[in-house]
C-alpha cells in the first residue's frame, strides 16, 4: 500500500504560550515540529506538511527537504483538504492525519492506525474515559455524565485515500476533526488503542510534560572514530565505498577505506562496543584485502540488535589529494545504502591540513566522524 501523513501545522496555537505557534517552540532540545515529523519518517512513503503563509522561515526550510509543502486553510478542515489535493496525483491508498502539535506520537500507534485501515475503511486511535465526567457552571459542579461508551480522540487518524477526500467535499464544514467528517460520509470508523502519552500541546503547562515524555523515552549516543592509512603503490583509493582514481593507493590489512573504518568506529564507539580491530583483528587472514562494508554493516547491525537506529553519521576527509569534492555525492549515497539510511542522513565532506603534517605532506588520509544512535 502507497501510505502518506498530512501533518496540519498552519495553526497558530498562541494560548500554550512563548509568543509564537506552538509547533516552532523549542521542545526538549529541539522543536516541537521537528518531534511530530521525525515520528512519521519510516512509516509512510509520503510527508506532507500543511503550513501558514505567515510561517516564511518554515517554508524557507523545509523546501529542500523530502516532504510536501502546502498551504494552510481558512480552518483546520481546509488544511486538510489542502493536504489532500497535493496528494492528487502520488497513487497514494492510504492517508493519515496529525495535528503537529502531538509530538509525543510513538511510532506503535502510528503503525497500529495503517494496520487497520488493512480492514477497516478509516481508524483512529482513541482513549476510553476512565474518570468521572462532571458538568459545572463556573467552579461549580452542576452534575454528572456517564462516561459509558466514551473515548477521548486522538491523532493520527488514519483513512482510505479515495474515501475521505469524497467525504470532505461533500461535508458542509464545521466537524471537529476527520473522524467527524469521515462519519457524515457514512464511514465506518475503527477504534484502536491509544496512548496516554499521545498528548495535545494545547496550554503552557503541557511543554513540561511533553519534556518529561520524550526524556524518559530518550536515548542518545554519540560516538567518534578516527582513521589514518598511508599511501603506498597503487592507481585509486577507496574511499566511503567509492573508487576514486588516485596515483597512489592506500595500505591496510583490509581495503584501507579510511573514511568507512571512521564512521565504523563511530557507531561501536556510540554502543561502547570497541572498535574494529576488537571485532576484526588485523592479526586474523581472513579479513586481508576484506572490504570495508563488511566492517560497516556489522557495526550498523550490532546498533539494530542493540535496539538503536541511526539518525545521522558525518564524516571528513583530511588530505591534499584526491580531491573529494566530485566524489562526496557518490560516497554519501554509497554509504547511506549500506547503513540504511536517506542520504540527508549521511554527511561526506573533506578539508586539508594546509600541507602541515603527515597528511599536508600527502604521506596519507586521515578521517574522522560522528555517529547518532537513537533508542528505537
Amino acid at each position: 500500500m502507497t501510505t502518506a501523513a498530512i501533518i496540519v501545522a498552519a495553526g497558530r496555537g498562541l494560548r500554550a504560550g512563548g509568543g509564537m505557534p506552538k509547533q516552532w517552540r523549542p521542545l526538549a532540545g529541539r522543536r516541537v515540529a521537528d518531534w511530530t515529523i521525525d515520528q512519521f519518517r519510516e512509516q509512510v512513503e509520503h510527508i506532507v506538511l500543511v503550513l501558514s503563509e505567515d510561517d516564511l522561515a518554515a517554508w524557507d526550510e523545509f523546501s529542500g527537504s523530502d516532504l510536501l509543502l502546502t498551504k494552510g486553510g481558512h480552518d483546520r478542515a481546509g488544511s486538510v483538504r489542502n493536504g489532500l489535493d497535493s496528494l492528487a496525483d502520488l497513487g497514494v491508498e492510504h492517508v493519515l492525519v496529525h495535528d503537529i502539535a502531538r509530538p509525543c506520537v510513538s511510532r506503535r500507534t502510528i503503525q497500529d492506525v495503517l494496520a487497520a485501515l488493512i480492514r477497516h475503511e478509516a481508524a483512529a486511535p482513541g482513549l476510553a474515559v476512565t474518570d468521572a465526567l462532571w458538568t459545572g457552571d463556573g467552579a461549580v459542579v452542576t452534575g454528572s455524565q456517564d462516561r459509558t461508551g466514551l473515548f477521548a480522540a486522538q491523532t493520527p487518524q488514519g483513512f482510505h485515500y479515495d474515501a475521505i477526500v469524497a467525504a470532505h467535499a461533500a461535508h458542509p464544514g464545521g466537524a471537529a476533526d476527520d473522524v467527524e467528517v469521515a462519519r457524515a460520509a457514512g464511514m465506518d470508523v475503527a477504534i484502536v488503542a491509544g496512548d496516554a502519552d499521545n498528548i495535545k500541546i494545547t496550554r503552557p503547562e503541557d511543554f513540561a510534560r511533553a519534556e518529561r515524555i520524550l526524556g524518559k523515552e530518550m536515548d542518545v549516543r554519540l560516538g567518534n572514530g578516527y582513521d589514518v592509512h598511508r599511501f603506498g603503490d597503487g592507481d585509486h583509493v577507496i574511499l566511503c565505498g567509492v573508487k576514486v582514481p588516485h596515483d597512489r593507493g592506500l595500505q591496510g590489512h583490509s581495503d584501507a577505506d579510511v573514511g568507512m573504518h571512521a564512521v565504523t568506529d563511530a557507531i561501536y564507539g556510540a554502543l561502547a562496543q570497541g572498535d574494529i580491530g576488537q571485532h576484526f583483528p588485523p592479526s586474523d587472514p581472513q579479513w586481508k584485502g576484506a572490504a570495508s562494508e563488511i566492517f560497516l554493516r556489522h557495526a550498523v547491525e550490532l546498533a539494530g540488535q542493540m535496539g538503536f537506529s541511526i539518525s545521522n553519521v558525518d564524516c571528513t576527509l583530511v588530505c591534499e589529494f584526491p580531491k573529494i569534492g566530485p566524489h562526496a555525492p557518490a560516497m554519501r549515497a554509497e554509504m547511506a545504502r549500506l547503513m540504511g539510511l536517506r542520504a540527508d542522513q549521511v554527511s561526506v565532506k573533506a578539508t586539508t591540513s594546509e600541507r602541515l603534517g603527515f597528511t599536508g605532506r600527502s604521506e596519507g588520509i586521515a578521517s574522522l566522524a560522528t555517529a547518532c544512535l537513537v533508542k528505537s
